[in-house]
């Protein structure tokens, strides 16, 4: 039975993703910062773990994937998913401390994961892994007002190449989704009305977040011989082909 660690699981593309791992059969461990909504994502499934760590603490994470560890024995993949964003502005009317907050769970939180999973994988025997990084469509084309949130995920970008060249010698294959307009809590407000390049505010097209969870099962199931590099999910007409 295979196993996997996916961070934000208590909500979002997290939840749904977990959901489906454990549908198929995965060991799933769910990590976020509270308890009670890891537990509502695990439904009280068997092959639960519930990991409740802040993915930004180094501490808690390193102690984290040791306890998968204990439990399963090896860790076979990561979904690297937590991330948080800001109100959209200009940047100098972005609070200092929201920009921390965010470098310290979009990159800090994102290179420490990794880092516990790398390391496990490395490790363990049979050698080997997947590591499945969340982006963003933003990862490469930016939305108005979005610096922040941009930077991070260009930084994801980064992330996911150097350890898909360092994972080679160790039999560790590393991708990234870059998701669009998934409609999940955080994106409702795509429905309702968002600024556009022009200055202009306007609804957005999204799909279904379950689109995004079969695609991350694609990755993780694949021969570690083939890796999906980088895939777009995205709902089809939004404006992300010739955004601004």
């Amino acid at each position: 039975m295979k196993t996997i660690i996916i961070t934000g699981a208590g909500s979002g593309i997290g939840r749904l993703t977990a959901r489906r791992f454990l549908a198929e059969g995965w060991k799933v461990g769910l990590v976020g910062r509270r308890e009670a909504p890891l537990a509502e994502t695990a439904e009280g499934h068997d092959n639960a773990l519930i990991l409740p760590f802040d993915v930004s603490d180094p501490a808690a994470v390193e102690a984290g994937f040791d306890q998968a560890m204990q439990a399963w024995g090896r860790i076979d993949a990561l979904f690297n998913n937590a991330g948080v964003n800001v109100k959209a502005g200009m940047i100098d009317e972005v609070p200092a401390e929201d920009w921390l907050n965010l470098c310290s769970i979009n990159i800090t939180g994102m290179f420490l994961c990794a880092r516990a999973a790398f390391g496990a994988m490395r490790r363990q025997d049979p050698q080997g892994g997947r590591i499945i990084n969340n982006g963003s469509v933003s990862a490469q084309v930016p939305r108005w007002g979005s610096a922040p949130y941009t930077t991070s995920k260009h930084a994801v970008t980064g992330l996911t190449r150097s350890l898909s060249l360092d994972g080679r010698a160790f039999n560790i294959a590393c991708g990234q989704i870059d998701i669009g307009n998934a409609l999940t809590d955080m994106a409702v407000k795509m429905t309702q009305g968002v600024p556009q390049a022009d200055g202009s505010i306007a609804v957005e097209p999204v799909m279904d977040a379950d689109h995004v969870a079969s695609t991350v099962m694609h990755m993780a199931s694949l021969p570690l011989e083939a890796n999906v590099q980088f895939v777009t999910v995205m709902a089809s007409a939004m404006p992300y082909i010739g955004r601004g």
